[in-house]
């Protein structure tokens, strides 16, 4: 049924039946009509009055939550002063609501009049449109790869600075100027920063990029939830953390420091592995003939042959050579020849060299001496 007692009390003034005979009627109409519109202007001013009210509360409000989480982090003693804060914030907060109960009740009892029923319900139509995703793409690594290198090229003085920004404000801001970013490739781009910083040994800057990674990842992981295109998630996001609840503040905050220690981990092991291959490319270098690697030949030899090759003492060698088990000694040279630690009839070569060219000399000094 249709609730027509909303038109019982209407103010309108240009009822002629009102006026008296005597009076100017078009003179009281103004009046009244100006009457009307100063006290709805007075109205108007209380209304906007009691929203910078609320505002300005939840605001205090939010500052003292977050105080209170940021204490009992870090284990403060003001606890009980920041809790007490918080109980009179919440008292005042109800009154406020009563109050806004009242004007509510006010309201609904103000007569209609003419300005008021001739304004329009709406002065456009907006219909609210689920944001689409953006379309799944069947890639292979290579594709992605491939479009993870272009995307790197275009943006990456863009990655950068936002990977540098400290305040949310900041962030929201500029994520909404630069909406490419808003993407799984940005959050693959600041994870391997994080780990390159931290293999610089630049510890705090990690920390700081490593924020801004989880930031990126917290909108990711929103879009998922809401089935939404990332970029409709920037707002969303920032306004939740900002006036986040203890307990979202927390799961926030955990979930960044697991995810530094994620990146610590990750890049010890990169150092590792990248010593690992310089011990291998430097074992290479110094293989001999036979392929084996003379440190590791010579710390595998006897403590009595050790000694020989460090005093390099031939003499020592062959008699230790000669005390020895002959399946062993032809063991351990035969190692010592591969790694190059050993080279068979050296002293040889050279004598033969060095003959060689004293025969040639002999040589030519007799055909000298036949054409002479």
């Amino acid at each position: 049924m249709v609730d027509y007692s909303k038109w019982k009390n209407i103010e309108i003034s240009d009822d002629e039946d009102e006026t008296h005979p005597n009076i100017d009627t078009p003179s009281l109409f103004r009046w009244r009509h100006q009457a009307r519109i100063e006290r709805m202007e007075e109205w108007k001013k209380q209304l906007e009055e009691h929203e910078k009210k609320k505002t300005v509360h939840i605001k205090k409000e939010t500052d003292v939550k977050n105080k209170i989480a940021e204490a009992e982090k870090a284990g403060s003693g003001d606890l009980g002063d920041l809790k007490q804060q918080l109980k009179e914030l919440e008292k005042k907060w109800k009154e406020l609501e009563a109050e806004e109960e009242e004007i509510k009740k006010k309201e609904k009892l103000t007569p209609w009049n003419v300005d008021t029923i001739s304004q329009p319900g709406f002065a456009k139509t907006v219909i609210n449109k689920k944001p689409p995703k953006p379309k799944e793409e069947h890639l292979s690594e290579e594709e992605r790869e491939k479009r993870m290198k272009k995307f790197i090229k275009e943006n990456e003085k863009a990655l950068k600075h936002f990977g540098m920004l400290r305040k949310y404000d900041d962030s929201r801001q500029y994520l909404k100027q630069h909406q490419q970013l808003v993407c799984e490739d940005t959050a693959n781009y600041l994870v391997i920063w994080c780990i390159n910083l931290e293999m610089e040994e630049k510890h705090e800057l990690m920390q700081h990029v490593a924020h801004q990674t989880i930031c990126m990842q917290y909108i990711l992981e929103l879009a998922k939830q809401l089935d939404y295109d990332p970029r409709a998630c920037v707002d969303a996001f920032f306004a939740k953390i900002q006036v986040a609840e203890p307990e979202y503040k927390k799961s926030f905050e955990d979930e960044l420091e697991q995810f530094k220690q994620r990146i610590r981990k990750r890049a010890a092991e990169k150092i590792e592995e990248a010593l690992k291959e310089l011990e291998e490319e430097e074992k290479q270098k110094r293989l001999g003939p036979g392929g084996l690697d003379p440190v590791e030949v010579f710390e595998s030899l006897p403590e009595e042959l050790k000694k020989c090759f460090e005093s390099q003492d031939i003499q020592l060698l062959q008699d230790t050579i000669a005390k020895m088990d002959e399946q062993d000694a032809k063991y351990h040279m035969k190692r010592c020849v591969d790694s190059g630690l050993w080279v068979p009839d050296a002293n040889k070569k050279s004598s033969d060299e060095a003959g060689d060219a004293g025969a040639s000399t002999t040589k030519e000094e007799s055909q000298t001496s036949s054409e002479s």
